[in-house]
């Protein structure tokens, strides 16, 4: 490699915060016109690396160099400068503003003083049609959903001539094919000599799209491996030991019917939705994005309303749009977008983690904050949540142990039902694993685990029977040992129908996933 080819080197490295070390002796080089894979668990120090990288953070030893020469990089304007953008998991964007505005947002062409928006929307336009998206420069940034408006971020990137991108987990919440197309943006751009740092959790894009890797651990760069390294290698970097078996789940005896939905229907989002899940059971939900199933859990929850049918929890009726006396019958929901709807993020975690029992905790007006305390502690302790105390701000903490937060606040409050809807979204591969084990421990204790993932590989995994839903409507039901990908597939693309027994050879093919 030729030095004229080095974009970027980043050498030794330092970050740290109060009684926390972010980052030590760190290493990481990018290239012209490759895609340099970051890869770490959450809270290995990758999205500090990123922020140091995009002028939020500077650092305390080690040195930056760009095409050569040593930098330093103050605030967002020196990342510009030098050619830098980063596209981060919670986009950028005003959603008030035109997609064009947002695009030169503090950089809009003038004429007379006067902002050119003629102008300014052809280069928009432009730019949109270089990354692939069809969208109007005209058109309102709140009015797109969240493909499009990774392709705008992608747009206002470019319009920065950067020579470097650098991508948050871009994939996390896109569908396969609007994956496929993002993909395809990504070699284009390197093609063109753009340099792309891309951080992910799903392994089996790293072949798929990156040249190298950089592994981190713990705040240090532990390898740099090409692309092409088998996931086990890749996972037993990330987390300093081999994962035997990605999904361990343990079967354990089932029950009674804890959770009971018969005849479930909300007019024009679902119909007739029944299943039962039993103590010690998980029942997975799968689907293609539009199915209805997070519309149906929801509604289970009592946060969304149904027209006709019935919620029984340990046979007893459900109040229906009542999420109080859900809680109260003992279901509790891990929602799909834990910073918006699961967490307080401003709130410490002890806050966080006694919002559902503190009803519960107080008598005559007055908080027990000594009990909530000593328990907030006691399950921060049982889920491993890496922190630097109880009053530590939610918000500061890596995705993996925000979402152990999430959990961690239901079994406080004694859940029989708990309701996971994508509970390892953005997670990743040593943290997904201790989820998977709190599951086997719920379910050991007598709980009711009812779980949606978009995640196929996980669903088949983790559950004992897997539901699939198509259009609204369940389309059939699988036992663990005769569902596969296959099997789930056919039923999410197929028409509404009756419950559905797969095929022998559909069975035989899916002992050995």
């Amino acid at each position: 490699m030729s030095n004229a080819d080095e974009l970027l080197r980043i050498e030794g490295i330092r970050k740290t915060f109060p009684g926390v070390v972010a980052l030590d002796s760190v290493d990481f080089d990018l290239r012209r016109g490759e895609v340099h894979v970051l890869l770490g668990e959450n809270g290995a120090g990758k999205s500090t690396l990123i922020k140091m990288l995009s002028g939020a953070y500077r650092p305390d030893a080690g040195r930056i160099l760009a095409g050569g020469e040593e930098v330093r990089i103050h605030g967002a304007q020196d990342s510009e400068r030098l050619g830098i953008a980063t596209i981060y998991q919670e986009f950028n964007l005003v959603p008030d503003l035109t997609v064009a505005e947002n695009i030169f947002l503090g950089r809009q062409p003038r004429r007379l003083g006067v902002i050119d928006r003629k102008r300014m929307e052809a280069e928009a336009a432009v730019l949109l049609e270089h990354v692939g998206v069809d969208v109007p420069p005209r058109a309102r940034v709140r009015e797109l959903g969240i493909a499009r408006l990774q392709m705008v971020e992608i747009a206002k990137a470019l319009s920065l001539n950067a020579r470097v991108l650098i991508m948050d987990e871009p994939t996390a919440v896109l569908t396969s094919e609007e994956v496929d197309k993002l993909f395809a943006i990504v070699r284009r751009l390197r093609e063109d000599g753009v340099g792309i740092v891309f951080i992910t959790h799903h392994l089996e894009e790293i072949a798929a799209l990156g040249d190298r890797v950089t592994v981190i651990r713990d705040g240090r760069s532990v390898g740099q491996v090409p692309a092409s390294t088998p996931q086990d290698e890749l996972v037993r970097l990330m987390v300093g030991r081999s994962i035997e078996q990605q999904y361990p789940r343990e079967r354990p005896e089932t029950g009674a019917a804890l959770l009971a939905v018969d005849g479930l229907t909300r007019d024009g989002v679902f119909h007739d939705v029944s299943f039962e899940v039993r103590a010690g059971e998980v029942v997975g939900i799968a689907g293609l994005v539009g199915a209805g199933r997070t519309e149906v859990v929801r509604a289970v929850f009592g946060a969304d309303p149904y027209d006709r049918g019935s919620v029984r929890v340990a046979g007893a009726a459900l109040r229906r749009h009542d999420v109080n006396a859900a809680m109260a019958a003992g279901i509790g929901l891990v929602p799909e977008d834990r910073k918006g709807q699961g967490l307080v993020l401003d709130q410490s975690v002890e806050e966080n983690l006694g919002l559902v029992t503190m009803r519960a905790a107080t008598r005559g007006g007055l908080v027990d904050l000594r009990g909530q305390h000593a328990a907030a502690a006691r399950i921060a302790e049982q889920l491993g949540v890496r922190m630097a105390g109880l009053g530590q701000q939610v918000r500061t903490l890596s995705g993996g142990n925000q979402q152990k937060v999430v959990i961690g606040k239901w079994l406080l409050a004694d859940t029989k039902v708990l309701i996971l809807d994508e509970p390892t979204r953005g997670i990743d591969v040593g943290a997904k694993v201790e989820i998977y084990q709190l599951v086997n421990e719920l379910t050991a204790a007598g709980a009711a685990v009812l779980m949606i993932s978009s995640d196929l590989p996980e669903v088949l995994g983790m559950s004992d029977r897997v539901l699939v839903m198509a259009q609204g409507r369940i389309a059939g039901e699988l036992p663990t040992e005769q569902a596969t990908q296959d099997a789930v597939m056919a039923l999410a693309v197929g028409a509404p129908a009756t419950p559905t027994t797969p095929t022998t050879t559909e069975a035989e093919a899916g002992r050995g996933r």
